[in-house]
């Protein structure tokens, strides 16, 4: 009897129809936009078909129509303090007549907004698979806008939110206790990635640091993100301000713009203020500096610090966030004790004392904070996404 051979062809992957509430997408610069379209990108090389759905950004945009990838624009309204940034208007008809007519498998909600709130209800009531996202710190932000009364209120509304989603997800085992503690149901943590080959120790530019008027031997400290009131940008002062009075020579560059500047630039006067890079020459901009200083106490998880690590950067930062994930004390950089600006001055002091008085023990740190950063590569990050969207999918 002749043997026969069965040929093993492998099962095919399941691809979804994803529909993507957002109020922020590139080319607007912040945390949540550039990190969005890292996972949609990742998404579409792995052949699933995207709708986004987004305020529009400018009058005379046209939504993208593209394989695999297409529009859908809505109407917004700037954001108080955020003049960039667009809050879109409710658009819950809209989307029940768009996904009666070309259902998606899941919908995924990134912003809780006006629609993202109509998304939620439009996904309810057509019984459509959804789940959302964690990303900004809305009911922390109100405190540093003298609206501290609303915290309890913006908790409420954003627990509402997420409990009446199959899946919330949140980028760090922390952020994830923290919500838990405040009654916030099925959160699932979704790591964040960093692009090591833009951000990269070997960008580092002597022409540039000549531009800031610095020698090679002169500690540069460097700061990256929004200038402005919840960033806290007074222990970021108060740092570097304990740093010169030990290395008077020292510089403070900051990249990035917002309401703050005016004020920091008076707290601040020989700060170096680069405003806003994108690319290649932010990449350039990190590893031209030194060390890298993130006093933020209201991030969900902190993407610069990842980017400060790439490019081989020790960081100080507070125990909190991606750095309280991705840190090591004394290894590949320093944590200061949560919301002890003591302790922050403290640690930039002695950050800066190892640059002058340990330097080979200092780029270890650097060489170290690299490693770290190489081993979060974007596919793995997306591939962890992908499955629980598909897991949302599968089990409703």
């Amino acid at each position: 009897m002749n043997s026969i051979c069965i040929e093993q062809l492998p099962a095919s992957r399941k691809t979804l129809r994803l529909a993507v509430v957002t109020e922020t997408y590139p080319p607007e610069i912040n945390g949540v936009a550039i990190t969005l379209s890292r996972f949609i990108d990742g998404l579409r090389e792995r052949n699933h078909e995207i709708q986004l759905i987004r305020p529009r950004q400018n009058a005379t945009e046209h939504p993208a129509l593209v394989g695999g990838f297409n529009e859908l624009l809505t109407g917004g309204v700037p954001i108080p303090r955020y003049p960039d940034l667009k809050m879109g208007f409710p658009a819950k008809r809209m989307l029940v007549s768009q996904w009666t007519r070309h259902r998606p498998d899941l919908v995924h909600i990134v912003t809780e907004g006006p629609l993202g709130w109509s998304a939620l209800l439009a996904a309810i009531k057509l019984r459509i698979p959804v789940c959302s996202d964690f990303r900004t710190n809305f009911h922390a932000y109100s405190l540093h806008y003298g609206i501290g009364w609303l915290k309890k209120p913006i908790i409420a509304y954003l627990r509402r939110f997420h409990n009446r989603c199959l899946m919330t997800m949140v980028p760090t085992r922390q952020m994830q206790a923290e919500l838990s503690d405040c009654g916030f149901h099925n959160l699932r943590v979704v790591a964040r990635g960093v692009d090591a080959r833009l951000f990269n120790p070997g960008r580092r530019s002597e022409s540039l640091r000549r531009q800031w008027g610095v020698a090679p031997d002169t500690p540069v400290a460097i700061h990256v993100g929004r200038l402005a009131a919840e960033k806290n940008l007074t222990a970021l002062c108060a740092a570097f301000i304990g740093i010169r009075q030990r290395h008077p020579a020292a510089r403070l560059v900051l990249v990035g713009d917002g309401p703050e500047t005016g004020a920091l630039r008076i707290r601040v006067p020989d700060a170096i203020f680069v405003g806003t890079r994108q690319g290649e020459e932010l990449a350039t901009h990190y590893a031209s500096g030194d060390f890298f200083l993130f006093p933020s106490l209201t991030e969900t998880f902190g993407n610069v610090t990842l980017e400060a690590m790439a490019s081989g950067l020790p960081v100080v930062a507070y125990n909190y966030a991606a750095a309280a994930q991705h840190l090591r004390h004394g290894d590949n950089g320093l944590l200061a004790s949560y919301g002890q600006t003591i302790d922050f001055v403290a640690k930039g002091g002695e950050i800066a004392a190892r640059y002058a008085q340990e330097p080979e023990r200092f780029r270890a740190m650097g060489h170290r904070a690299r490693l770290t950063a190489e081993s979060l590569d974007w596919p793995r990050v997306v591939q962890d996404f992908e499955s629980l969207l598909l897991a949302v999918a599968r089990d409703d």
